[in-house]
């Protein structure tokens, strides 16, 4: 938990405040931007919440914080209604679970909702709030893991929900030596007529995205909205496995149609599919280029 006696001096006087363990991870800064801003390398409370809406966007960035490195001078007394808005809505049957994991980096997490299973993208924290959320929401079918770095807590959803773990064999490690569904090669597989899965090598070998609805894809760590650049990019400073083939991935990634980006890490972004089509087109430019 947050610390008053590591109170950032970065932040602005009032009840909500980051402390010194923050890990720069952007979480509260994208949630709550209206609250949260980064200064010197961190995260600081630049504006205390004036409304609710404030309010309550800035307590679902306390929760969701990886190392808990927000906090509240006075005890919340509405917090047990910020618990009850996670899952957040996002766009038709998507939610961001938030609770996000230092194991993951703070790497964001999502639910899809589905009369045939439901699904969660990559692990959030296994925390009592949202498991009890995701269980009025019917629970969890496939727990679909995009790569191996964003796999938190995923032992302990399929043991509470008895879902299939879904990730790529070359991301398999010890940790992850018991997922039931291990995807090989590099053709795309058509989990359910609203599910597609696309290996996207590259970030690291085994990556993957997922397409719902030919309408949402999760990215993970493949594809992100840059906010410096004001476009769809790629991390080049983390590919882990190898940039021409993260470009290679692009390259088939482009020829489908979405709505939506949403990434683990980095920020979303939505427009319509013609438009997308024109940023992954500027997105391979500025790869290449690199």
């Amino acid at each position: 938990m947050a610390h008053l006696t590591a109170r950032r001096p970065q932040n602005v006087d009032g009840d909500i405040y980051v402390d010194s363990s923050c890990i720069d991870c952007d979480t509260c800064r994208w949630m709550a931007p209206a609250i949260f801003s980064r200064d010197d390398e961190q995260s600081a409370v630049f504006h205390q919440p004036e409304t609710e809406a404030e309010r309550l966007a800035a307590l679902q960035a306390v929760l969701a914080c990886p190392t808990a490195s927000i906090g509240t001078v006075e005890p919340p007394k509405d917090m047990k209604a910020a618990q009850a808005s996670f899952p957040i809505p996002i766009t038709e049957n998507v939610y961001h679970c938030g609770y996000h994991s230092e194991k993951s980096y703070g790497a964001a997490s999502y639910f899809i909702r589905r009369p045939e299973g439901n699904v969660l993208v990559d692990s959030p924290r296994f925390a009592a709030p949202l498991v009890k959320q995701l269980e009025a929401l019917g629970g969890v079918r496939y727990l679909y893991l995009t790569h191996q770095d964003d796999v938190a807590d995923h032992q302990r959803f399929h043991e509470r929900f008895g879902c299939d773990r879904i990730l790529h064999a070359d991301d398999i490690g010890r940790g992850t030596a018991s997922v039931e569904i291990q995807l090989q090669g590099t053709d795309p597989v058509t989990l359910a007529p609203d599910l597609t899965i696309i290996p996207v090598p590259g970030h690291t070998k085994g990556h993957t995205v997922l397409l719902y609805d030919n309408r949402v894809l999760f990215t993970g760590d493949h594809l992100a909205w840059s906010v410096r650049l004001h476009q769809l990019h790629a991390f080049r400073s983390v590919c882990w496995y190898s940039w021409p083939e993260q470009i290679r991935s692009m390259e088939k990634l482009a020829a489908y149609d979405f709505e939506w980006v949403l990434p683990g890490h980095g920020r979303r972004h939505h427009a319509d599919a013609a438009t997308m089509g024109q940023q992954m087109q500027k997105c391979l430019d500025w790869m290449k280029a690199q």
